[in-house]
């Protein structure tokens, strides 16, 4: 579920050093399972051995989502109310070693939200001023009942509405391919437990 997404204080040409060195700058030879550069979208599926419903509840808990995480990088819920409606807004804690703050928030803004068959956000900062500004990817999950105790579950992270200007400094997807699976074993798990 995590972006990488600089605070307002972080210029272009800092963001571009960190990159220069880590996930983003990296040479190409290091992400050969990385999609081409002409996809805008990755995606993973998994069986997960529950209703739809019981699934969905996790996924509309922003307080699960940094156990779901596939990176590490989620490290709590700002705003712990349940997800409700489209256009709601939730926030969370991040941290990345290698980001010039190390610790920094995203804000998220509910783009879909169909009990219990899909739920999206797009992910963005808050700036000085209170606005919100997303960069142009977002998460989805897409549910399809298997039949009354199991789900097929798809996780979507899409990168099609990222501006020109942040993909010259910044790699997409920012994580390893491996991410979006890892998420949805954890997810499985937090489901399975409750």
């Amino acid at each position: 579920m995590p972006l990488v997404y600089w605070p307002p204080s972080i210029s272009a040409a800092s963001t571009a050093r960190w990159c220069s060195h880590h996930i983003c700058g990296r040479p190409e030879q290091d992400h050969k399972e990385r999609p081409p550069m002409d996809q805008e979208n990755v995606s993973a599926t998994l069986t997960i051995a529950a209703p739809a419903a019981s699934v969905f509840v996790v996924l509309a808990d922003p307080a699960t989502h940094a156990a779901i995480d596939g990176t590490g990088w989620v490290q709590e819920a700002v705003d712990r109310a349940p997800l409700t409606g489209t256009g709601q807004i939730f926030r969370m804690a991040m941290y990345h070693a290698d980001h010039p703050n190390g610790d920094y928030q995203v804000a998220n803004k509910v783009q879909v939200l169909d009990p219990p068959r899909a739920i999206s956000w797009l992910t963005g900062q808050e700036k000085e001023d209170g606005r919100l500004e997303f960069g142009g990817w977002f998460w989805r999950y897409d549910l399809a009942p298997l039949g009354p105790s199991e789900t097929e579950v798809t996780l979507t992270y899409d990168w099609s509405a990222v501006p020109q200007s942040v993909r010259e400094y910044l790699r997409f997807p920012p994580f390893e391919p491996d991410h979006l699976i890892n998420s949805l074993h954890h997810l499985a798990g937090l489901v399975s437990g409750r």
